[in-house]
């Protein structure tokens, strides 16, 4: 991520998107607030319930299994990339995004291996296990 950061300073017009027009800065915008929130009620969740070795299925976990991965992924990255004016922001999230669907397997497996039935009966529940 860094990386492209670097890149995008360093060659600015290689990676412009021509500026964004009114309705696509408004939209960004709207989806980028909504991105950090969806972040932070997850880091909040993780911080308060996973300390006392809760498994968290409540909150933005009961829509998504992942939503830390998938908030800035899908929801951080890419409008933030078009607010800077810049395409960048949609290749690094959908990267990181391609990168968190390859590793969750295994972050799940840790998790049934932890929590067992528990686990289970989440993975039954949540909405979109898919995202």
């Amino acid at each position: 991520m860094l990386t492209g950061i670097a890149f995008n300073i360093a060659f600015p017009e290689a990676f412009s998107v021509g500026g964004p027009p009114p309705w696509l800065q408004a939209v960004s915008a709207f989806v980028l607030a909504l991105g950090v929130a969806v972040w932070a009620w997850s880091v909040l969740l993780i911080v308060t319930k996973v300390r006392a070795g809760a498994l968290v299925t409540t909150g933005s976990y009961s829509l998504v299994k992942h939503p830390l991965y998938t908030s800035v992924a899908l929801l951080v990255l890419p409008w933030l990339g078009f607010l800077l004016d810049t395409w960048l922001g949609a290749v690094l999230g959908i990267a990181l995004y391609v990168a968190s669907r390859l590793f969750a397997p295994a972050e799940e497996a840790d998790l049934a291996h932890s929590f067992g039935p528990q686990w289970d009966a989440y993975c039954r529940r949540v909405k979109v296990p898919w995202l």
